[in-house]
């Protein structure tokens, strides 16, 4: 059996919300819905959070994640990498004996994606003989309807003529990456420097499962959504 690894990177700094790691989302921290999420998928070798933070790792710990490491800096800042991250991990994890052949990268920000999410898009990684997983979902709105805008805000030729008359269930359906889970083989994934590479297959969430907190507005969003299911 493939040894898995569960990553969850979780900084201390945040520009949209802040500390929102850690903060109270119905009644729990938000990384605590990632965690136990993991863990209830059963099927992680081990669940790390990679983090820059004493107070994160203390929580993380709680919750019943491994925290081998203290993130150094150089990888906690808001340019930094997520490959970056990754590598820094199984480098550390390398020195003390521990090595996996697959890696599940799951942001602590997508608190809707469930167990069975992460099980199924496992599935789906080896029925395709996969390098790699990416979670999407369906796009909101139609991105042929979409634009740059200039300075001055003409819109002329905004949408292109021929989409432009168009009825919105008449144009093509468009997917997103919803940030959910980034699934990988980890030679793979050193070799590509990145989660979309060759053999990279789809693994399609639900528009609900798939809020990604990035501003205030996706917290109170979030928890009108938790406050009606939880």
């Amino acid at each position: 059996m493939s040894k898995i690894l569960a990553l969850i990177p979780a900084r201390a700094g945040s520009k949209g919300v802040k500390s929102k790691n850690i903060r109270e989302l119905a009644g729990k921290p938000l990384i605590a819905y990632t965690i136990m999420e993991a863990i209830k998928s059963n099927i992680f070798e081990d669940i790390i959070v990679s983090t820059d933070s004493e107070k994160i790792a203390d929580i993380a710990r709680k919750y019943g994640a491994n925290v081998p490491f203290l993130r150094p800096k150089k990888f906690a800042l808001d340019d930094s990498s997520t490959i970056d991250v990754i590598i820094h991990c199984f480098n550390f994890m390398r020195n003390i004996g521990k090595e996996y052949q697959e890696v599940i990268l799951l942001q602590p920000t997508s608190p809707l994606r469930r167990a069975h999410h992460i099980k199924e898009a496992y599935q789906l990684f080896n029925s395709k003989n996969a390098d790699f997983i990416i979670s999407v979902c369906k796009c909101g709105h139609p991105p042929l309807w979409a634009n740059t805008m200039d300075k001055d805000l003409k819109m002329d030729n905004f949408i292109r003529k021929e989409v432009k008359n168009m009825r919105r269930q008449d144009l093509p359906q468009f997917y997103q990456i919803n940030g959910a889970l980034y699934l990988a083989k980890v030679d793979k994934l050193i070799e590509e420097k990145g989660f979309l590479g060759k053999n990279s297959y789809a693994y399609i969430m639900s528009r609900e499962n798939s809020i990604d907190i990035d501003t205030e507005i996706d917290f109170r969003f979030c928890e009108v959504i938790m406050g009606a299911v939880v």
